[in-house]
């Protein structure tokens, strides 16, 4: 049970990957704290919350400060402590060419891809510094390595938290904190397979086999990596 004693907060904990990283980091063992936008969806997705006394459900806007910061309250009155970070809240969207795409599509995409992780880093990294240890795992894309016609706002967020990963990582190794990123291409999940039915999902990344990689990145055997952007590419 390498995450014995560890407390885990997972964003996006009730989508496909947050579902998959939860079950994976209760099979080692750690106490999760869930965060999702709505209570219903987390219970939904976990139970009620007083069902697992292992388990916290959070609802929480972390595009706002004040949501992470109540969320990391939160955790820390029920566990008295944050051992590892993982960032998968986030989102995707396609649009029109980079000078005709609107600004509402700007700010939600990067409200959500990188504001949503700053907030999370903001409310915290203090408490990680206080202890001398922690593990943060920020889930980037593989497709941000570059600019891609027709979604350069979401490449361009995506790659904003690369490099915040990378200059979160320079700031904190020094301090007991490792920071990385995992990098997926397309997620196997029942959204993507309707949105493209003609794809061979087979090729894709797997939910379970991502979800190993952060806990990987997680763990004391990840303790010498600092600022990697690991990809995950299934087998495309």
């Amino acid at each position: 049970m390498p995450f014995e004693n560890k407390v885990v907060v997972i964003t996006g904990a009730d989508g496909n990957l947050g579902r998959a990283v939860a079950a994976a980091f209760a099979r080692a063992g750690a106490s999760l704290v869930l965060v999702g936008l709505h209570q219903a969806k987390l219970a939904e997705a976990f139970g009620e919350a007083h069902a697992n006394t292992q388990q916290l459900l959070v609802a929480a806007d972390l595009t706002q400060p004040a949501g992470a910061a109540d969320m990391a309250a939160q955790a820390v009155a029920r566990f008295g402590r944050i051992d590892v970070l993982c960032n998968l809240a986030g989102g995707f969207r396609m649009g029109p060419p980079v000078h005709a795409t609107p600004a509402e599509d700007w700010d939600f995409l990067f409200a959500l891809n990188v504001r949503s992780a700053l907030h999370t880093a903001q409310a915290i990294v203090p408490g990680m510094l206080a202890q001398g240890s922690g593990k943060i795992v920020n889930v980037g894309a593989f497709a941000a390595a570059r600019g891609v016609a027709a979604m350069g706002a979401y490449t361009a967020s995506k790659s904003a938290l690369a490099r915040i990963t990378e200059a979160m990582s320079g700031e904190l190794r020094e301090q007991g904190i490792n920071v990385n990123c995992v990098l997926p291409t397309i997620i196997d999940t029942p959204e993507n397979r309707a949105a493209m039915p003609d794809a061979d999902p087979r090729r894709w990344v797997a939910p379970d086999d991502l979800a190993a990689a952060i806990l990987f990145l997680a763990s004391e055997q990840a303790r010498a990596i600092h600022g990697a952007s690991l990809p995950v590419t299934g087998l495309s």
